[in-house]
């Protein structure tokens, strides 16, 4: 028996939305999505005209779907943004380096333009010389931290007003659920913010990054990669295996399998959850090294990195 799309009554379902467990036919289902992530931009007022957005682009499925929807409103609603594709080579032999090609892909596709940084030049180390000196169990925290900073110095060097990275649902409500199993109260706090950044000693130092996919799926992501035949690096990290976030991310896919809100409902929860406001919470200064944000005198990457130069790179780690 044929099927029907529930939102226009007329053309053939071809799935059932992973977000609303509806049928829905090709064309209705890229409109939804686009028009979702529309919704989330201008009712959260992401941007202002004549702003240049520097756009985290790794070559993955949610960095690739982020440049190419934001092309497409930028050019529907009359945004006005000058877009700037910034990607970071963390120096992972047989992934990151495949992935860049992609991005460069992307760059060509779009007509945008593309800059490249990387920890080499930055600190002075690549991952793959880091995982050498401290072995695969916590290889993400050096990372992580470098691969922060790095988005913004990279944004400061192109005079961009604002980041966009392509943090997802699911990558939200992992984070909570990480954030909620270390007791992390003032990250928690943090996480489920749509904008973060902006708000240091110095607002021209600290640079705003904004999530647009906040609410939307992995999966559909994936679908409307897909089917839209968009070109994206789909190989994950080497290094990745043994994240804790790995972990997590299981956790909440066998609890979707049962109630398929519950990604965005673990994210609406956490928007209700409120700080005591008796409790202090860490003040945000400039790091006397670097000159970047930071909740130390010193922030996280110089500390690392410090402790890496010396050759104890796990005393940084156990300092965590």
């Amino acid at each position: 028996m044929v099927k029907f799309c529930e939102t226009c009554k007329d053309k053939k379902a071809f799935i059932v939305r992973p977000k609303t467990g509806k049928l829905i036919c090709q064309e209705c289902f890229f409109t939804a999505f686009e028009e979702e992530i529309h919704y989330t931009i201008i009712s959260n007022n992401l941007f202002k005209r004549g702003e240049r957005i520097a756009v985290g682009a790794s070559g993955g499925k949610d960095s690739t779907v982020l440049i190419h929807v934001m092309n497409h409103l930028n050019k529907k609603y009359d945004y006005g943004l000058e877009l700037i594709l910034l990607s970071i080579d963390e120096g992972i032999t047989g992934y990151r380096d495949d992935s860049l090609e992609t991005v460069k892909d992307n760059q060509v596709t779009y007509g945008l333009q593309l800059k490249i940084l990387s920890y080499k030049d930055l600190y002075g180390w690549t991952m793959d010389e880091i995982v050498k000196q401290i072995g695969l169990n916590n290889n993400c925290t050096f990372c992580g931290v470098f691969r922060r900073q790095a988005l913004d110095r990279g944004a400061q060097l192109l005079n961009c007003d604002k980041i966009l990275t392509g943090h997802n649902a699911d990558d939200i409500a992992e984070t909570i659920l990480m954030n909620i199993a270390r007791g992390d109260f003032f990250r928690l706090g943090r996480c489920v913010q749509i904008t973060t950044g902006g708000d240091g000693v110095d607002d021209d130092d600290h640079i705003p990054r904004l999530k647009p996919f906040k609410y939307t799926y992995e999966k559909e992501i994936v679908l409307y990669a897909y089917h839209k035949k968009l070109v994206y690096f789909s190989t994950e990290c080497i290094y990745s295996p043994n994240a804790y976030r790995g972990h997590v991310r299981e956790l909440i896919k066998d609890i979707e399998k049962v109630r398929p809100s519950s990604i965005v409902d673990i994210i609406h929860s956490a928007e209700q959850i409120a700080i005591n406001i008796n409790v202090k919470l860490p003040k945000k200064m400039k790091c006397t090294q670097c000159g970047f944000v930071s909740s130390n005198s010193i922030c996280k990457a110089c500390g690392l990195l410090d402790k890496l130069n010396k050759g104890k790179p796990k005393v940084a780690l156990k300092a965590e």
